[in-house]
């Protein structure tokens, strides 16, 4: 297992108390897997990423990486807001090396590593433009680059496809999980949308509303050969959709 979570709980401080954002999680993800986490709004699934992350500390429980214990911010791990987070002032060169730059990384082994991705998902030709210049699909592409730069194993997507309408939703999801597989990452993506975790998973993990406990994990594994738009059209598609509402029902 390449992350194990064992009883993660989180719990915040406020004038009128605690208030328990995450209860007694724990699930292990192998490696190469891509798994979604769903659940209410509120529910604490982009907080489990960032205790995942090392940008929170739980408040009890362990996650583990690649068998240790987790203690801060991971080089193993890359992490995908919701926004592209591209620069307007810098170049698509500039941007999907900033972390490079800030790694201190800006060798020629890791410059020709970037070129050969920007190469391979047809942004090549687009290295001196800047971000006004691309599409929302586009951009999201050079801001999976940029996470990809320096190497990481494990890829934490935040809601990445949220700001973009419907159709470019379905082509860039697409265009992410074909990278993500090609580049043999584990992810794991939260999503209030159903549709898009059962398309793109291997895996979806059910949250309860808050205080976030583990209701479920809905297997994929028959769908795993398939691209998202294909899944969308399998026969069973609907079922697994279903089966998913029916518990996010039942935390009322």
């Amino acid at each position: 297992m390449i992350v194990e979570i064992e009883g993660v709980r989180k719990v915040y401080q406020s004038p009128d108390g605690e208030i328990g954002a995450l209860q007694d999680i724990s699930f292990s993800i192998e490696e190469g897997e891509f798994i979604s986490i769903v659940g209410p709004s509120g529910c604490g699934k982009s907080t489990l990423l960032s205790i995942i992350a090392g940008l929170e500390k739980p408040s009890a429980g362990v996650i583990r990486v690649d068998g240790e214990k987790s203690r801060g911010v991971n080089p193993k791990i890359g992490y995908m807001p919701q926004k592209d987070e591209l620069f307007p002032w810098r170049t698509i060169w500039q941007n999907v090396t900033l972390g490079l730059e800030v790694h201190r990384q800006m060798d020629q082994e890791h410059q020709a590593f970037v070129r050969r991705l920007l190469a391979r998902y047809g942004l090549a030709q687009f290295m001196d433009c800047v971000p006004s210049q691309l599409s929302g699909g586009m951009r999201q592409r050079c801001a999976l680059i940029r996470t990809l730069a320096t190497g990481p194993r494990i890829l934490l997507l935040d809601e990445p496809f949220s700001a973009l309408d419907y159709q470019t939703r379905l082509s860039v999801a697409g265009d992410i999980h074909r990278i993500i597989r090609q580049e043999g990452k584990t992810a794991i993506l939260v999503t209030h949308d159903i549709s898009e975790a059962v398309s793109m998973s291997d895996r979806v993990a059910v949250l309860s509303a808050r205080p976030g406990k583990l209701k479920c994990i809905q297997d994929l594994s028959e769908l795993h050969a398939l691209s998202p738009m294909r899944r969308r059209e399998h026969a069973h598609f609907h079922r697994y959709f279903n089966d998913i509402w029916k518990e996010l029902e039942l935390c009322g």
